[in-house]
């Protein structure tokens, strides 16, 4: 084929093995939901996630995602797809795809043999092995092989260039996966790593990857797809219809078409909100919620402030320290910043001492003129609140473990400050930044309750067990509620409620 080519044929076969896309269209072809088989045409999802991973491949020359998504969103077609582009035109590679059940994983390689059954004759490899479980094109020693989750042992004798792991969520032992088969994919320019799924609660592997890679904290990008991107999930709109409130702030929040709506309704009346937040999430946070029925700040209340607008924040600008220290390991140390109805933003460090959480929080204070800071005096907490006041800085020690001034309704300081963060929430207009991140802490926030029915929360140790992380920026935000902090007539700052026409009239700053 490569013998006697035209100048127009040449460029045909450099663009099949170069771009995906092309060879996509022109080469494969796949069974639709109606059963037909038609040419691969990348949907708005696809082409979503080819977009970030050619992105990350021209920046380090190699591929390593984490995707997040709903059902039947093609992810899975577009790496079976790209995969068999990748072993039928290159030299020396091995695919492997590894499924969390037999039934999926031969569900994946089937597709991997329709692509190949498919392909045109004339740039078909030929297939020296084909069977159940594997194809090999000897001439050009490449292979595609299936295996499931459930076996430990599968690709720990191989060295991998392309690797599927899919429905990771639901691998039992993902860690011991991770510590066997991933670890025989070569570090090697070319190589690729992807790990899709939909979600499956908090905790487990496949949550925690994707916090990392969520927070840039691992060599994998995170690669989230919202359900309402696919077409096919649209019903026509009856006669009388309307949205429901709750619809209405959703549709607002998301950018939905009432198409996409109606579906939405029918398919919560099938699944339940739970399971289709789940199934089909919005947002990445949304995803791994397991229940709304116990959260202190439901989704729709969260999702609703990340897209809140306050036109003219006022009140002093607060902020609220957590800092590193307590023994969780990857704990950060956080600050946060509120003004009033505004939560303004927050900033993350990891492994800075005493000193250096002084610097960096002084810097802070002055470069957005704080009024008071809060911080936390557990680990290194108070050594930094001593030093920040010996340099003269507002700031205020929270012992979070001490009684709650409303000892009746909550067990400690902690829930107190969380609980009032959430009536803050529940209290719109409310601006949060519109941040995945930010969500999934809040939503760790589970109404529970001592044996005098007062309000408690989990332990961090507990959370992190529990949903796999620490919510730092969640406490960091808790903080900025530990006291009531106001002007007075004179511009000064008093621990107790002020009427706020009293004091924003009196006081320049809070105007502006």
């Amino acid at each position: 084929m490569t013998q006697n080519l035209s100048e127009s044929q040449a460029r045909k076969l450099k663009a099949l093995r170069d771009d995906f896309k092309y060879f996509a269209k022109s080469c494969l072809n796949i069974r639709t939901k109606g059963g037909k088989i038609k040419p691969f045409q990348l949907n708005k999802a696809q082409k979503y996630i080819h977009e970030k991973i050619e992105e990350q491949r021209a920046k380090t020359g190699m591929v390593r995602a984490i995707i997040l998504k709903g059902r039947q969103q093609g992810c899975s077609t577009y790496i079976e797809g790209r995969y068999y582009w990748r072993a039928s035109t290159g030299k020396g590679l091995r695919a492997f795809i590894m499924s969390h059940e037999a039934d999926s994983a031969a569900a994946l390689f089937t597709m991997a043999k329709r692509y190949h059954v498919n392909c045109p004759a004339d740039f078909r490899p030929q297939a020296s092995t084909s069977n159940k479980q594997e194809l090999v094109f000897g001439a050009q020693d490449c292979s595609y092989r299936v295996a499931t989750a459930g076996n430990e042992d599968a690709g720990r004798s191989e060295t991998i260039q392309l690797f599927h792991g899919s429905e990771v969520a639901f691998w039992d032992n993902g860690e011991d996966i991770a510590a066997g088969a991933l670890q025989t994919v070569s570090k090697e320019r070319g190589t690729e790593v992807f790990l899709e799924s939909t979600a499956n609660g908090m905790g487990n592997y496949y949550h925690q990857q994707w916090k990392l890679a969520e927070k840039g904290e691992s060599a994998y990008i995170a690669i989230f797809v919202p359900w309402f991107w696919q077409d096919e999930y649209t019903t026509d709109v009856p006669e009388e219809f309307t949205l429901t409130k709750d619809e209405t702030d959703y549709q607002e929040a998301h950018g939905v078409s009432l198409e996409h709506m109606v579906w939405r309704r029918f398919k919560v009346a099938e699944l339940g909100i739970n399971k289709f937040r789940q199934e089909y999430p919005a947002t990445a946070a949304e995803a791994f919620e397991t229940s709304a029925e116990d959260a202190m700040m439901p989704p729709e209340i969260i999702m609703k402030a990340r897209k809140g607008v306050v036109q003219r924040p006022y009140g002093p600008l607060i902020g609220g320290l957590d800092p590193a220290g307590d023994g969780i390991k990857g704990d950060r140390t956080v600050i946060a910043i509120r003004q009033g109805r505004q939560f303004h933003k927050y900033s993350v460090k990891r492994g800075l001492d005493t000193m250096e959480v002084v610097g960096w929080a002084g810097r802070i204070f002055k470069e957005w003129g704080l009024q008071k800071l809060f911080v936390d005096n557990i680990g290194i907490g108070a050594g930094v609140y001593d030093r920040m006041r010996e340099l003269g800085y507002d700031v205020t020690n929270v012992n979070a473990g001490v009684v709650a001034d409303n000892e009746r309704k909550y067990v400690n300081k902690r829930a107190e400050m969380w609980g009032e963060l959430a009536d803050w929430l529940h209290d719109s207009p409310v601006s949060i930044p519109d941040e995945d991140e930010v969500q999934a802490d809040l939503t760790t926030a589970i109404r529970l309750y001592d044996s005098n029915s007062r309000f408690k929360l989990l332990g961090k140790k507990e959370i992190r067990k529990q949903f796999g992380f620490s919510p730092d920026i969640g406490e960091a935000l808790a903080l900025t509620f530990a006291y009531p902090v106001a002007f007075d007539h004179e511009g000064n700052f008093a621990n107790e409620d002020v009427e706020t026409e009293d004091f924003e009239n009196s006081n320049p700053w809070m105007r502006g």
